[in-house]
């Protein structure tokens, strides 16, 4: 009787180690139970075979959407440019440069997996509820989109304008990534959306979902982590909390300015409301990321990103 206990007691202490030493592309601020729908989708091979279609539907746009379209720094997704740029400087570069972003995705995924010692079996019908986790997890920032437009119309205005609603809504959804129109730099809420330009938002909105939480979230938080917690000695709770808000500032201030050359971007010029907005949205992925892992917290950030556009063009623009 005794042996048996000690050989459980020694399996727990393993089980803790190994949960413990669970790198960041996981679950981290909650352990799920063994093997239910929490656990096995906050694993990174789920993130891997989950996002695959998002970053295939992405690299095809790309090529198909007129290349001036996608030149434009309107649609351009920043944080991609930035990951393919560093790969060109460690030469991944000439014709592979655009297979090089998706790439490091993919491999960094699967990396974690290794290090995490998860499980690698994943059930077909789990991913058919993560995609409802994720459109309803996008919803909150949709109202909170909706409440900002219209607060910031009620500061300036004795009545509540659906034009002006209109056009803080469009301002706040072009500064998520996600162009409303390429050919409008002041965002003008009654210029004509073409098919393509709506496509190419569609497109980037994905794209920006995935490299932007790779960036900001998975690579970022990360880096920060251990910098505060393994360098500074930080408690492990400030340390997730100063790496949640110093990331989120980050992303937020990455819309308003170019972080290596120190340009400000004239087409999006900084705006208070669309700051704080962008700000209180880095804090809310990151904690979801803190807590589903990398796979939702990309597929989130780029439903919200379709729904926004979506809106834009099927109630705002009529």
């Amino acid at each position: 009787m005794v042996s048996l206990v000690s050989k459980k007691e020694r399996k727990t202490k393993t089980a803790n180690k190994s949960a413990n030493a669970a790198p960041f592309g996981s679950s981290r601020l909650l352990n799920f139970a063994q093997d239910s729908y929490l656990e096995r989708t906050s694993r990174p091979i789920y993130a891997v075979i989950f996002l695959l279609p998002f970053i295939v539907f992405y690299e095809i746009g790309t090529f198909r959407i007129n290349t001036s379209v996608l030149h434009q720094s309107q649609i351009r997704v920043v944080a991609f440019v930035w990951l393919q740029n560093f790969l060109e400087s460690v030469g991944f570069g000439g014709k592979f440069a655009w297979a090089a972003p998706p790439l490091a995705v993919i491999i960094i995924l699967l990396s974690l997996q290794i290090t995490s010692r998860k499980q690698w079996s994943f059930w077909i019908y789990d991913f058919f509820l993560m995609i409802v986790e994720c459109i309803l997890l996008a919803i909150p920032l949709i109202v909170l989109t909706l409440l900002i437009s219209s607060a910031s119309v009620h500061h300036t205005h004795s009545q509540i304008d659906k034009h002006a609603v209109a056009h803080n809504y469009t301002a706040i959804v072009c500064a998520s990534s996600v162009a409303y129109d390429v050919n409008s730099a002041d965002r003008n809420v009654d210029s004509t959306v073409g098919k393509q330009p709506l496509m190419a938002s569609i497109v980037t909105g994905i794209g920006a979902g995935i490299y932007e939480e790779l960036v900001f979230r998975l690579i970022l938080i990360c880096v920060l982590m251990m910098l505060f917690q393994d360098l500074l000695r930080i408690s492990h709770i400030n340390a997730i909390i100063l790496s949640v808000l110093i990331s989120a500032g980050l992303f937020s201030a990455y819309h308003h300015i170019d972080f290596f050359t120190g340009r400000l971007n004239a087409i999006d010029p900084f705006d208070v409301t669309e700051f704080v907005f962008r700000t209180i949205a880095g804090v809310y992925f990151a904690i979801l990321y803190a807590i589903r892992g990398f796979g939702i917290t990309a597929a989130t950030h780029g439903f919200y990103n379709i729904i926004a556009v979506t809106i834009t063009v099927g109630f705002f623009q009529r």
